[in-house]
C-alpha cells in the first residue's frame, strides 16, 4: 500500500472529514437536488477534486457524477470542459427545413422546438466522422423528437410542412410517458420501441443494429422482450432516460459508418454498417415542446 493510502485506514478517515469536506459535500448535494445538468455537476466535481480534500470526496460524490465518470477516463466531460476541438452548435447553425417561423426558436441559450408542424431543422454543413454532446428536455409527457445523423440531401428536398425527414439514422428522443401510455392502452409492454434511446435507420438509410432484440425486467419483476432478430432498430441495454421536465444528456459518436450512443453518462446503444455514412445532422419536430441545449460537436478524422 502506498504511503498516501494510510489516511484511508479505519477512524483516520472520519478524523480527516473537516469543514472543507462538509462544504463540498453540501455544494454537490444541493446541485444534484436542484437537478443541475450532468455537465454542471462534472464541473463542480472537477473544482472539488482540485482541492486538498479531493480524496475524501469520493465518499460523497453524487450518483449523477458517478454515472458520468463511468466513461473511460471521464473522457467526455474532460473534452467538453476544456473545449479542445469542440465547437458549439446554436440555432444559427441550422436551417429550418419545413417548419413555421416559430417552430424553432432560441431562448436562454437553448434551442426550443414547438413540435408543430412535424418536420426538421438540419445543419448547414454535412459531416462524416464526428462526436456530439447535447442535453434535451421534453416539456410534455409522451413527447417525441429525435436527433438525426448522416441525412442525405434527399431527406429534405421539397419536404412539405408536416413531413418528417425521409432518411438518415435517428437517435430517438422519446419521453417515458410514450411507453407508459402504450402499456395503458394495449395492456402490455411495447414490443417494438423504448423511451431510452432507440437508434434506427429511416427510409432508404441502412444500419446493422447492435441490439435488435432484448429482454427487460420491469419494476414488478416481470420480463418482457422488445424487438426480434430481424429488426433494423437497435434497443438500449440500459433504461436510463429521465422523465419530462428533467434534462437528459446524450453523447453520440459517429465514425466510419458506426453510431454509438451514451445516455446520461453510460453507453447503451448503437449500430454499424450505416449507409450513407455521411450527411447532415438534424433535430426533429414531432408534435410536442422540446428543448435542446449545450450542443457541442467535434469533427474527427
Amino acid at each position: 500500500m502506498a504511503e498516501g493510502s494510510q489516511a484511508f485506514r479505519g477512524n483516520d478517515v472520519v478524523g480527516r472529514v473537516d469543514e472543507d469536506v462538509r462544504q463540498w459535500r453540501r455544494r454537490l448535494a444541493i446541485a444534484e437536488q436542484e437537478r443541475a445538468s450532468t455537465m454542471d455537476l462534472a464541473r463542480l466535481y472537477s473544482a472539488a477534486m482540485s482541492t486538498k480534500v479531493h480524496a475524501l470526496l469520493w465518499l460523497a460524490v453524487p450518483s449523477a457524477v458517478l454515472s458520468l465518470l463511468a466513461l473511460q477516463g471521464a473522457a467526455l466531460p474532460k473534452a467538453f470542459i476544456t473545449g479542445e476541438g469542440w465547437q458549439p452548435l446554436t440555432l444559427a447553425d441550422f436551417v429550418n427545413v419545413n417548419g413555421a417561423p416559430d417552430t424553432w426558436t432560441e431562448k436562454d441559450g437553448a434551442i426550443v422546438c414547438s413540435g408543430k408542424p412535424n418536420g426538421g431543422a438540419r445543419t448547414k454543413q454535412q459531416y462524416t466522422n464526428f462526436e456530439m454532446v447535447l442535453e434535451w428536455k421534453h416539456h410534455e409527457p409522451a413527447g417525441n423528437s429525435g436527433v438525426f445523423v448522416w441525412c442525405p440531401e434527399s431527406a429534405f428536398a421539397e419536404l412539405k410542412p408536416g413531413e418528417l425527414p425521409r432518411s438518415g439514422i435517428e437517435v430517438q428522443v422519446l419521453d417515458l410517458g410514450y411507453e407508459t401510455n402504450w402499456q395503458r392502452d394495449k395492456g402490455k409492454h411495447s414490443d417494438w420501441f423504448t423511451s431510452h434511446g432507440d437508434v434506427f435507420p429511416v427510409g432508404a438509410s441502412k444500419m446493422q443494429p447492435f441490439t435488435p432484440e432484448i429482454t427487460y425486467e420491469d419494476g414488478d419483476g416481470a420480463k418482457f422482450t422488445v424487438g426480434n432478430g430481424k429488426s433494423t432498430r437497435s434497443f438500449p441495454q440500459k433504461r436510463l432516460t429521465r422523465p419530462a421536465g428533467q434534462w437528459n444528456h446524450y453523447y453520440i459518436r459517429a465514425v466510419n459508418g458506426e453510431v454509438r450512443l451514451w445516455v446520461n453518462g453510460e453507453e447503451v446503444n448503437g449500430g454499424n454498417a450505416c449507409s450513407p455514412p455521411s450527411g447532415y445532422l438534424a433535430l426533429e419536430s414531432e408534435g410536442s415542446l422540446v428543448e435542446f441545449r449545450n450542443l457541442r460537436l467535434r469533427v474527427l478524422p
